[in-house]
């Protein structure tokens, strides 16, 4: 049977030459040729069995907060799964779909009194974008607490999925090479102190907001933590701050975010990651390894 993109979506959440920095952190980015925007699970599965029979690409989109697209859009389908934003708590465990931000996940933690994602109360990220990457903060990550995720695969089937299973490490998962898109995560805590919670919340919110540019559109952090070191250090003590190409900047408040200052293109800020990654790596013989995830394809005319 034959499945057509119209007969998945109405109108309003199908888009043709879609801008792509309405849905970025960065706030830039090219067009996707096609966005669809689902609000259950099978029209994502439908998604991934329509570009399969008509040989599309496609790519899952979050809240973009992690992520640098090129200036000259992505090809084929792009999935944003914000709608699918649900969270609900049963006991010692909550579920969160995967366009929820993983910031109200922790908060509704704190409200049901359960500790253990008082990490994430500062990451930017979706629940998907979480899994996805084994997002962490201050000492804790997303395999501490995930218990298990729905995804859909390469085929379009639902499959439950166990944390065990998805080889979670340092920023990494096998999520990306099974091409699994991360549709529900349900995360197992335990009873806390509700005083106590909010006080280490408020504590690592205050050293985000005091350390890190929020004033700014940015990508997040960088670049992962080489072993030994700290990628923010070595971009400070080689004199990077305020270094910027068009208007991508790396940070004067925190060397290992990069800033939009107004205009930049992904090209600049690209080409800015080199120079850091260059200029580190001839200081310091250190080899700068992103975390931010580059895709898209690069603009007609641009070398």
């Amino acid at each position: 049977m034959t499945i057509e993109l119209e007969h998945i979506y109405p109108s309003d959440k199908l888009k043709k030459n879609e801008p792509l920095k309405r849905h970025t952190y960065t706030k830039m980015g090219g067009n996707a040729d096609i966005l669809v925007i689902p609000n259950h699970y099978q029209q994502v599965a439908d998604t991934v069995k329509y570009a399969n029979q008509n040989n599309i690409p496609y790519m899952i989109l979050g809240n973009g907060s992690n992520l640098i697209i090129k200036d000259g859009g992505i090809e084929g389908i792009v999935i944003l799964l914000t709608e699918l934003s649900e969270i609900s708590c049963e006991q010692n465990w909550i579920k969160a779909q995967s366009g929820a931000r993983i910031i109200d996940v922790s908060r509704e933690a704190l409200n049901q009194s359960l500790t253990g994602l008082e990490f994430a109360c500062g990451i930017p990220g979706t629940v998907g974008g979480a899994v996805y990457m084994n997002a962490g903060a201050y000492g804790g990550e997303m395999k501490d607490v995930l218990e298990s995720i729905i995804a859909v695969d390469k085929q379009g089937e639902l499959l439950q999925i166990k944390a065990e299973d998805l080889g979670l490490s340092y920023r990494t998962s096998n999520v990306p090479d099974n091409g699994y898109i991360v549709l529900e995560a349900t995360f197992k805590l335990t009873k806390g102190d509700p005083v106590k919670i909010k006080e280490i919340m408020d504590d690592l919110t205050f050293k985000r907001e005091s350390k890190q540019p929020l004033e700014y559109p940015s990508c997040g952090s960088v670049f992962k933590r080489p072993p030994g070191y700290f990628a923010g250090k070595l971009i400070q003590d080689s004199k990077l701050q305020g270094v910027s190409i068009g208007d991508a900047e790396v940070s004067t408040k925190h060397a290992g975010f990069i800033v939009n200052k107004g205009n930049a293109t992904a090209k600049d800020y690209i080409s800015l990651i080199e120079h850091v990654q260059k200029t580190v790596k001839e200081n310091f013989g250190v080899e700068l390894e992103r975390e931010v995830r580059i895709i898209g394809r690069d603009k007609k005319g641009q070398a």
